[in-house]
């Protein structure tokens, strides 16, 4: 597969504020275009294309390269340059052993939050109408708001800080897998089930299918992962 590049999708956006931490600020840019799968794995991040539409120094692009290989979202390559990374099947285990200690988390806060609880289901409800249009990168960016939602309900900054970092890796995995509805619409409903054990006050069933939820989603992409790589 020919690797995109990322210079038409940074060209558009506005230059960055100068200040000690604007490789910071880059990074952080970077991160939720790769979240809102803009910059899919194997896109190519040119210094020079960075530089150019962010206003800001080649050193400061190479600062937030830096900062973002450390949280495994691009990789630098010998004689390739530094691209949006490609998952394998042993980062996809790790992604949902990561999201089976940290989701629920945010359950007892969410329960007794009737702001968190209608922020859910709208999550839903904008699932639900992607869906019946057929937008499945919209379905898919649903489903990771209602967990962001989920989870910012435990009302850490860290965790929540950490949880952004995993969403965005989980955007690379559902970006290699060739069939978007067969991966995002069986859990429209679950989410819909989950917001609903929740509002229902369930702790117990919510935790459950939260947990089954995970269980299901992990094996359906390293399925596919498995399929193509034998392929």
């Amino acid at each position: 597969m020919i690797a995109a590049d990322a210079g038409d999708v940074l060209s558009g956006l506005p230059a960055l504020p100068r200040r000690s931490s604007t490789a910071e600020y880059a990074a952080d840019e970077l991160r939720r275009q790769i979240a809102d799968g803009k910059l899919p794995p194997g896109t190519k991040l040119r210094e020079e294309s960075v530089s150019e539409a962010f206003g800001i120094s080649r050193n400061t692009v190479r600062e937030a390269f830096r900062l973002l290989a450390h949280e495994q979202l691009v990789e630098h390559e010998l004689h390739r340059g530094v691209h949006v990374r490609t998952l394998s099947a042993a980062d996809v285990r790790d992604l949902y052993a990561t999201r089976r200690l940290v989701q629920p988390l945010g359950v007892d806060t969410v329960i007794a939050d009737p702001a968190r609880l209608s922020a859910l289901r709208e999550r839903v409800d904008t699932a639900v109408a992607a869906a019946a249009r057929g937008d499945w990168h919209a379905v898919g960016t649903a489903d990771i708001d209602f967990h962001r939602v989920l989870v910012a309900g435990c009302r850490s900054t860290h965790i929540v800080a950490m949880f952004e970092r995993v969403l965005a890796e989980l955007r690379l995995a559902f970006l290699q897998l060739p069939d978007r509805r067969e991966l995002h619409l069986p859990y429209v409903e679950r989410n819909r089930r989950i917001a609903e054990l929740l509002s229902a006050g369930d702790r117990a069933g919510a935790l459950s299918e939260l947990r089954d939820y995970l269980d299901t989603a992990e094996r359906h992409i390293l399925g596919v992962l498995t399929a193509e790589s034998a392929g």
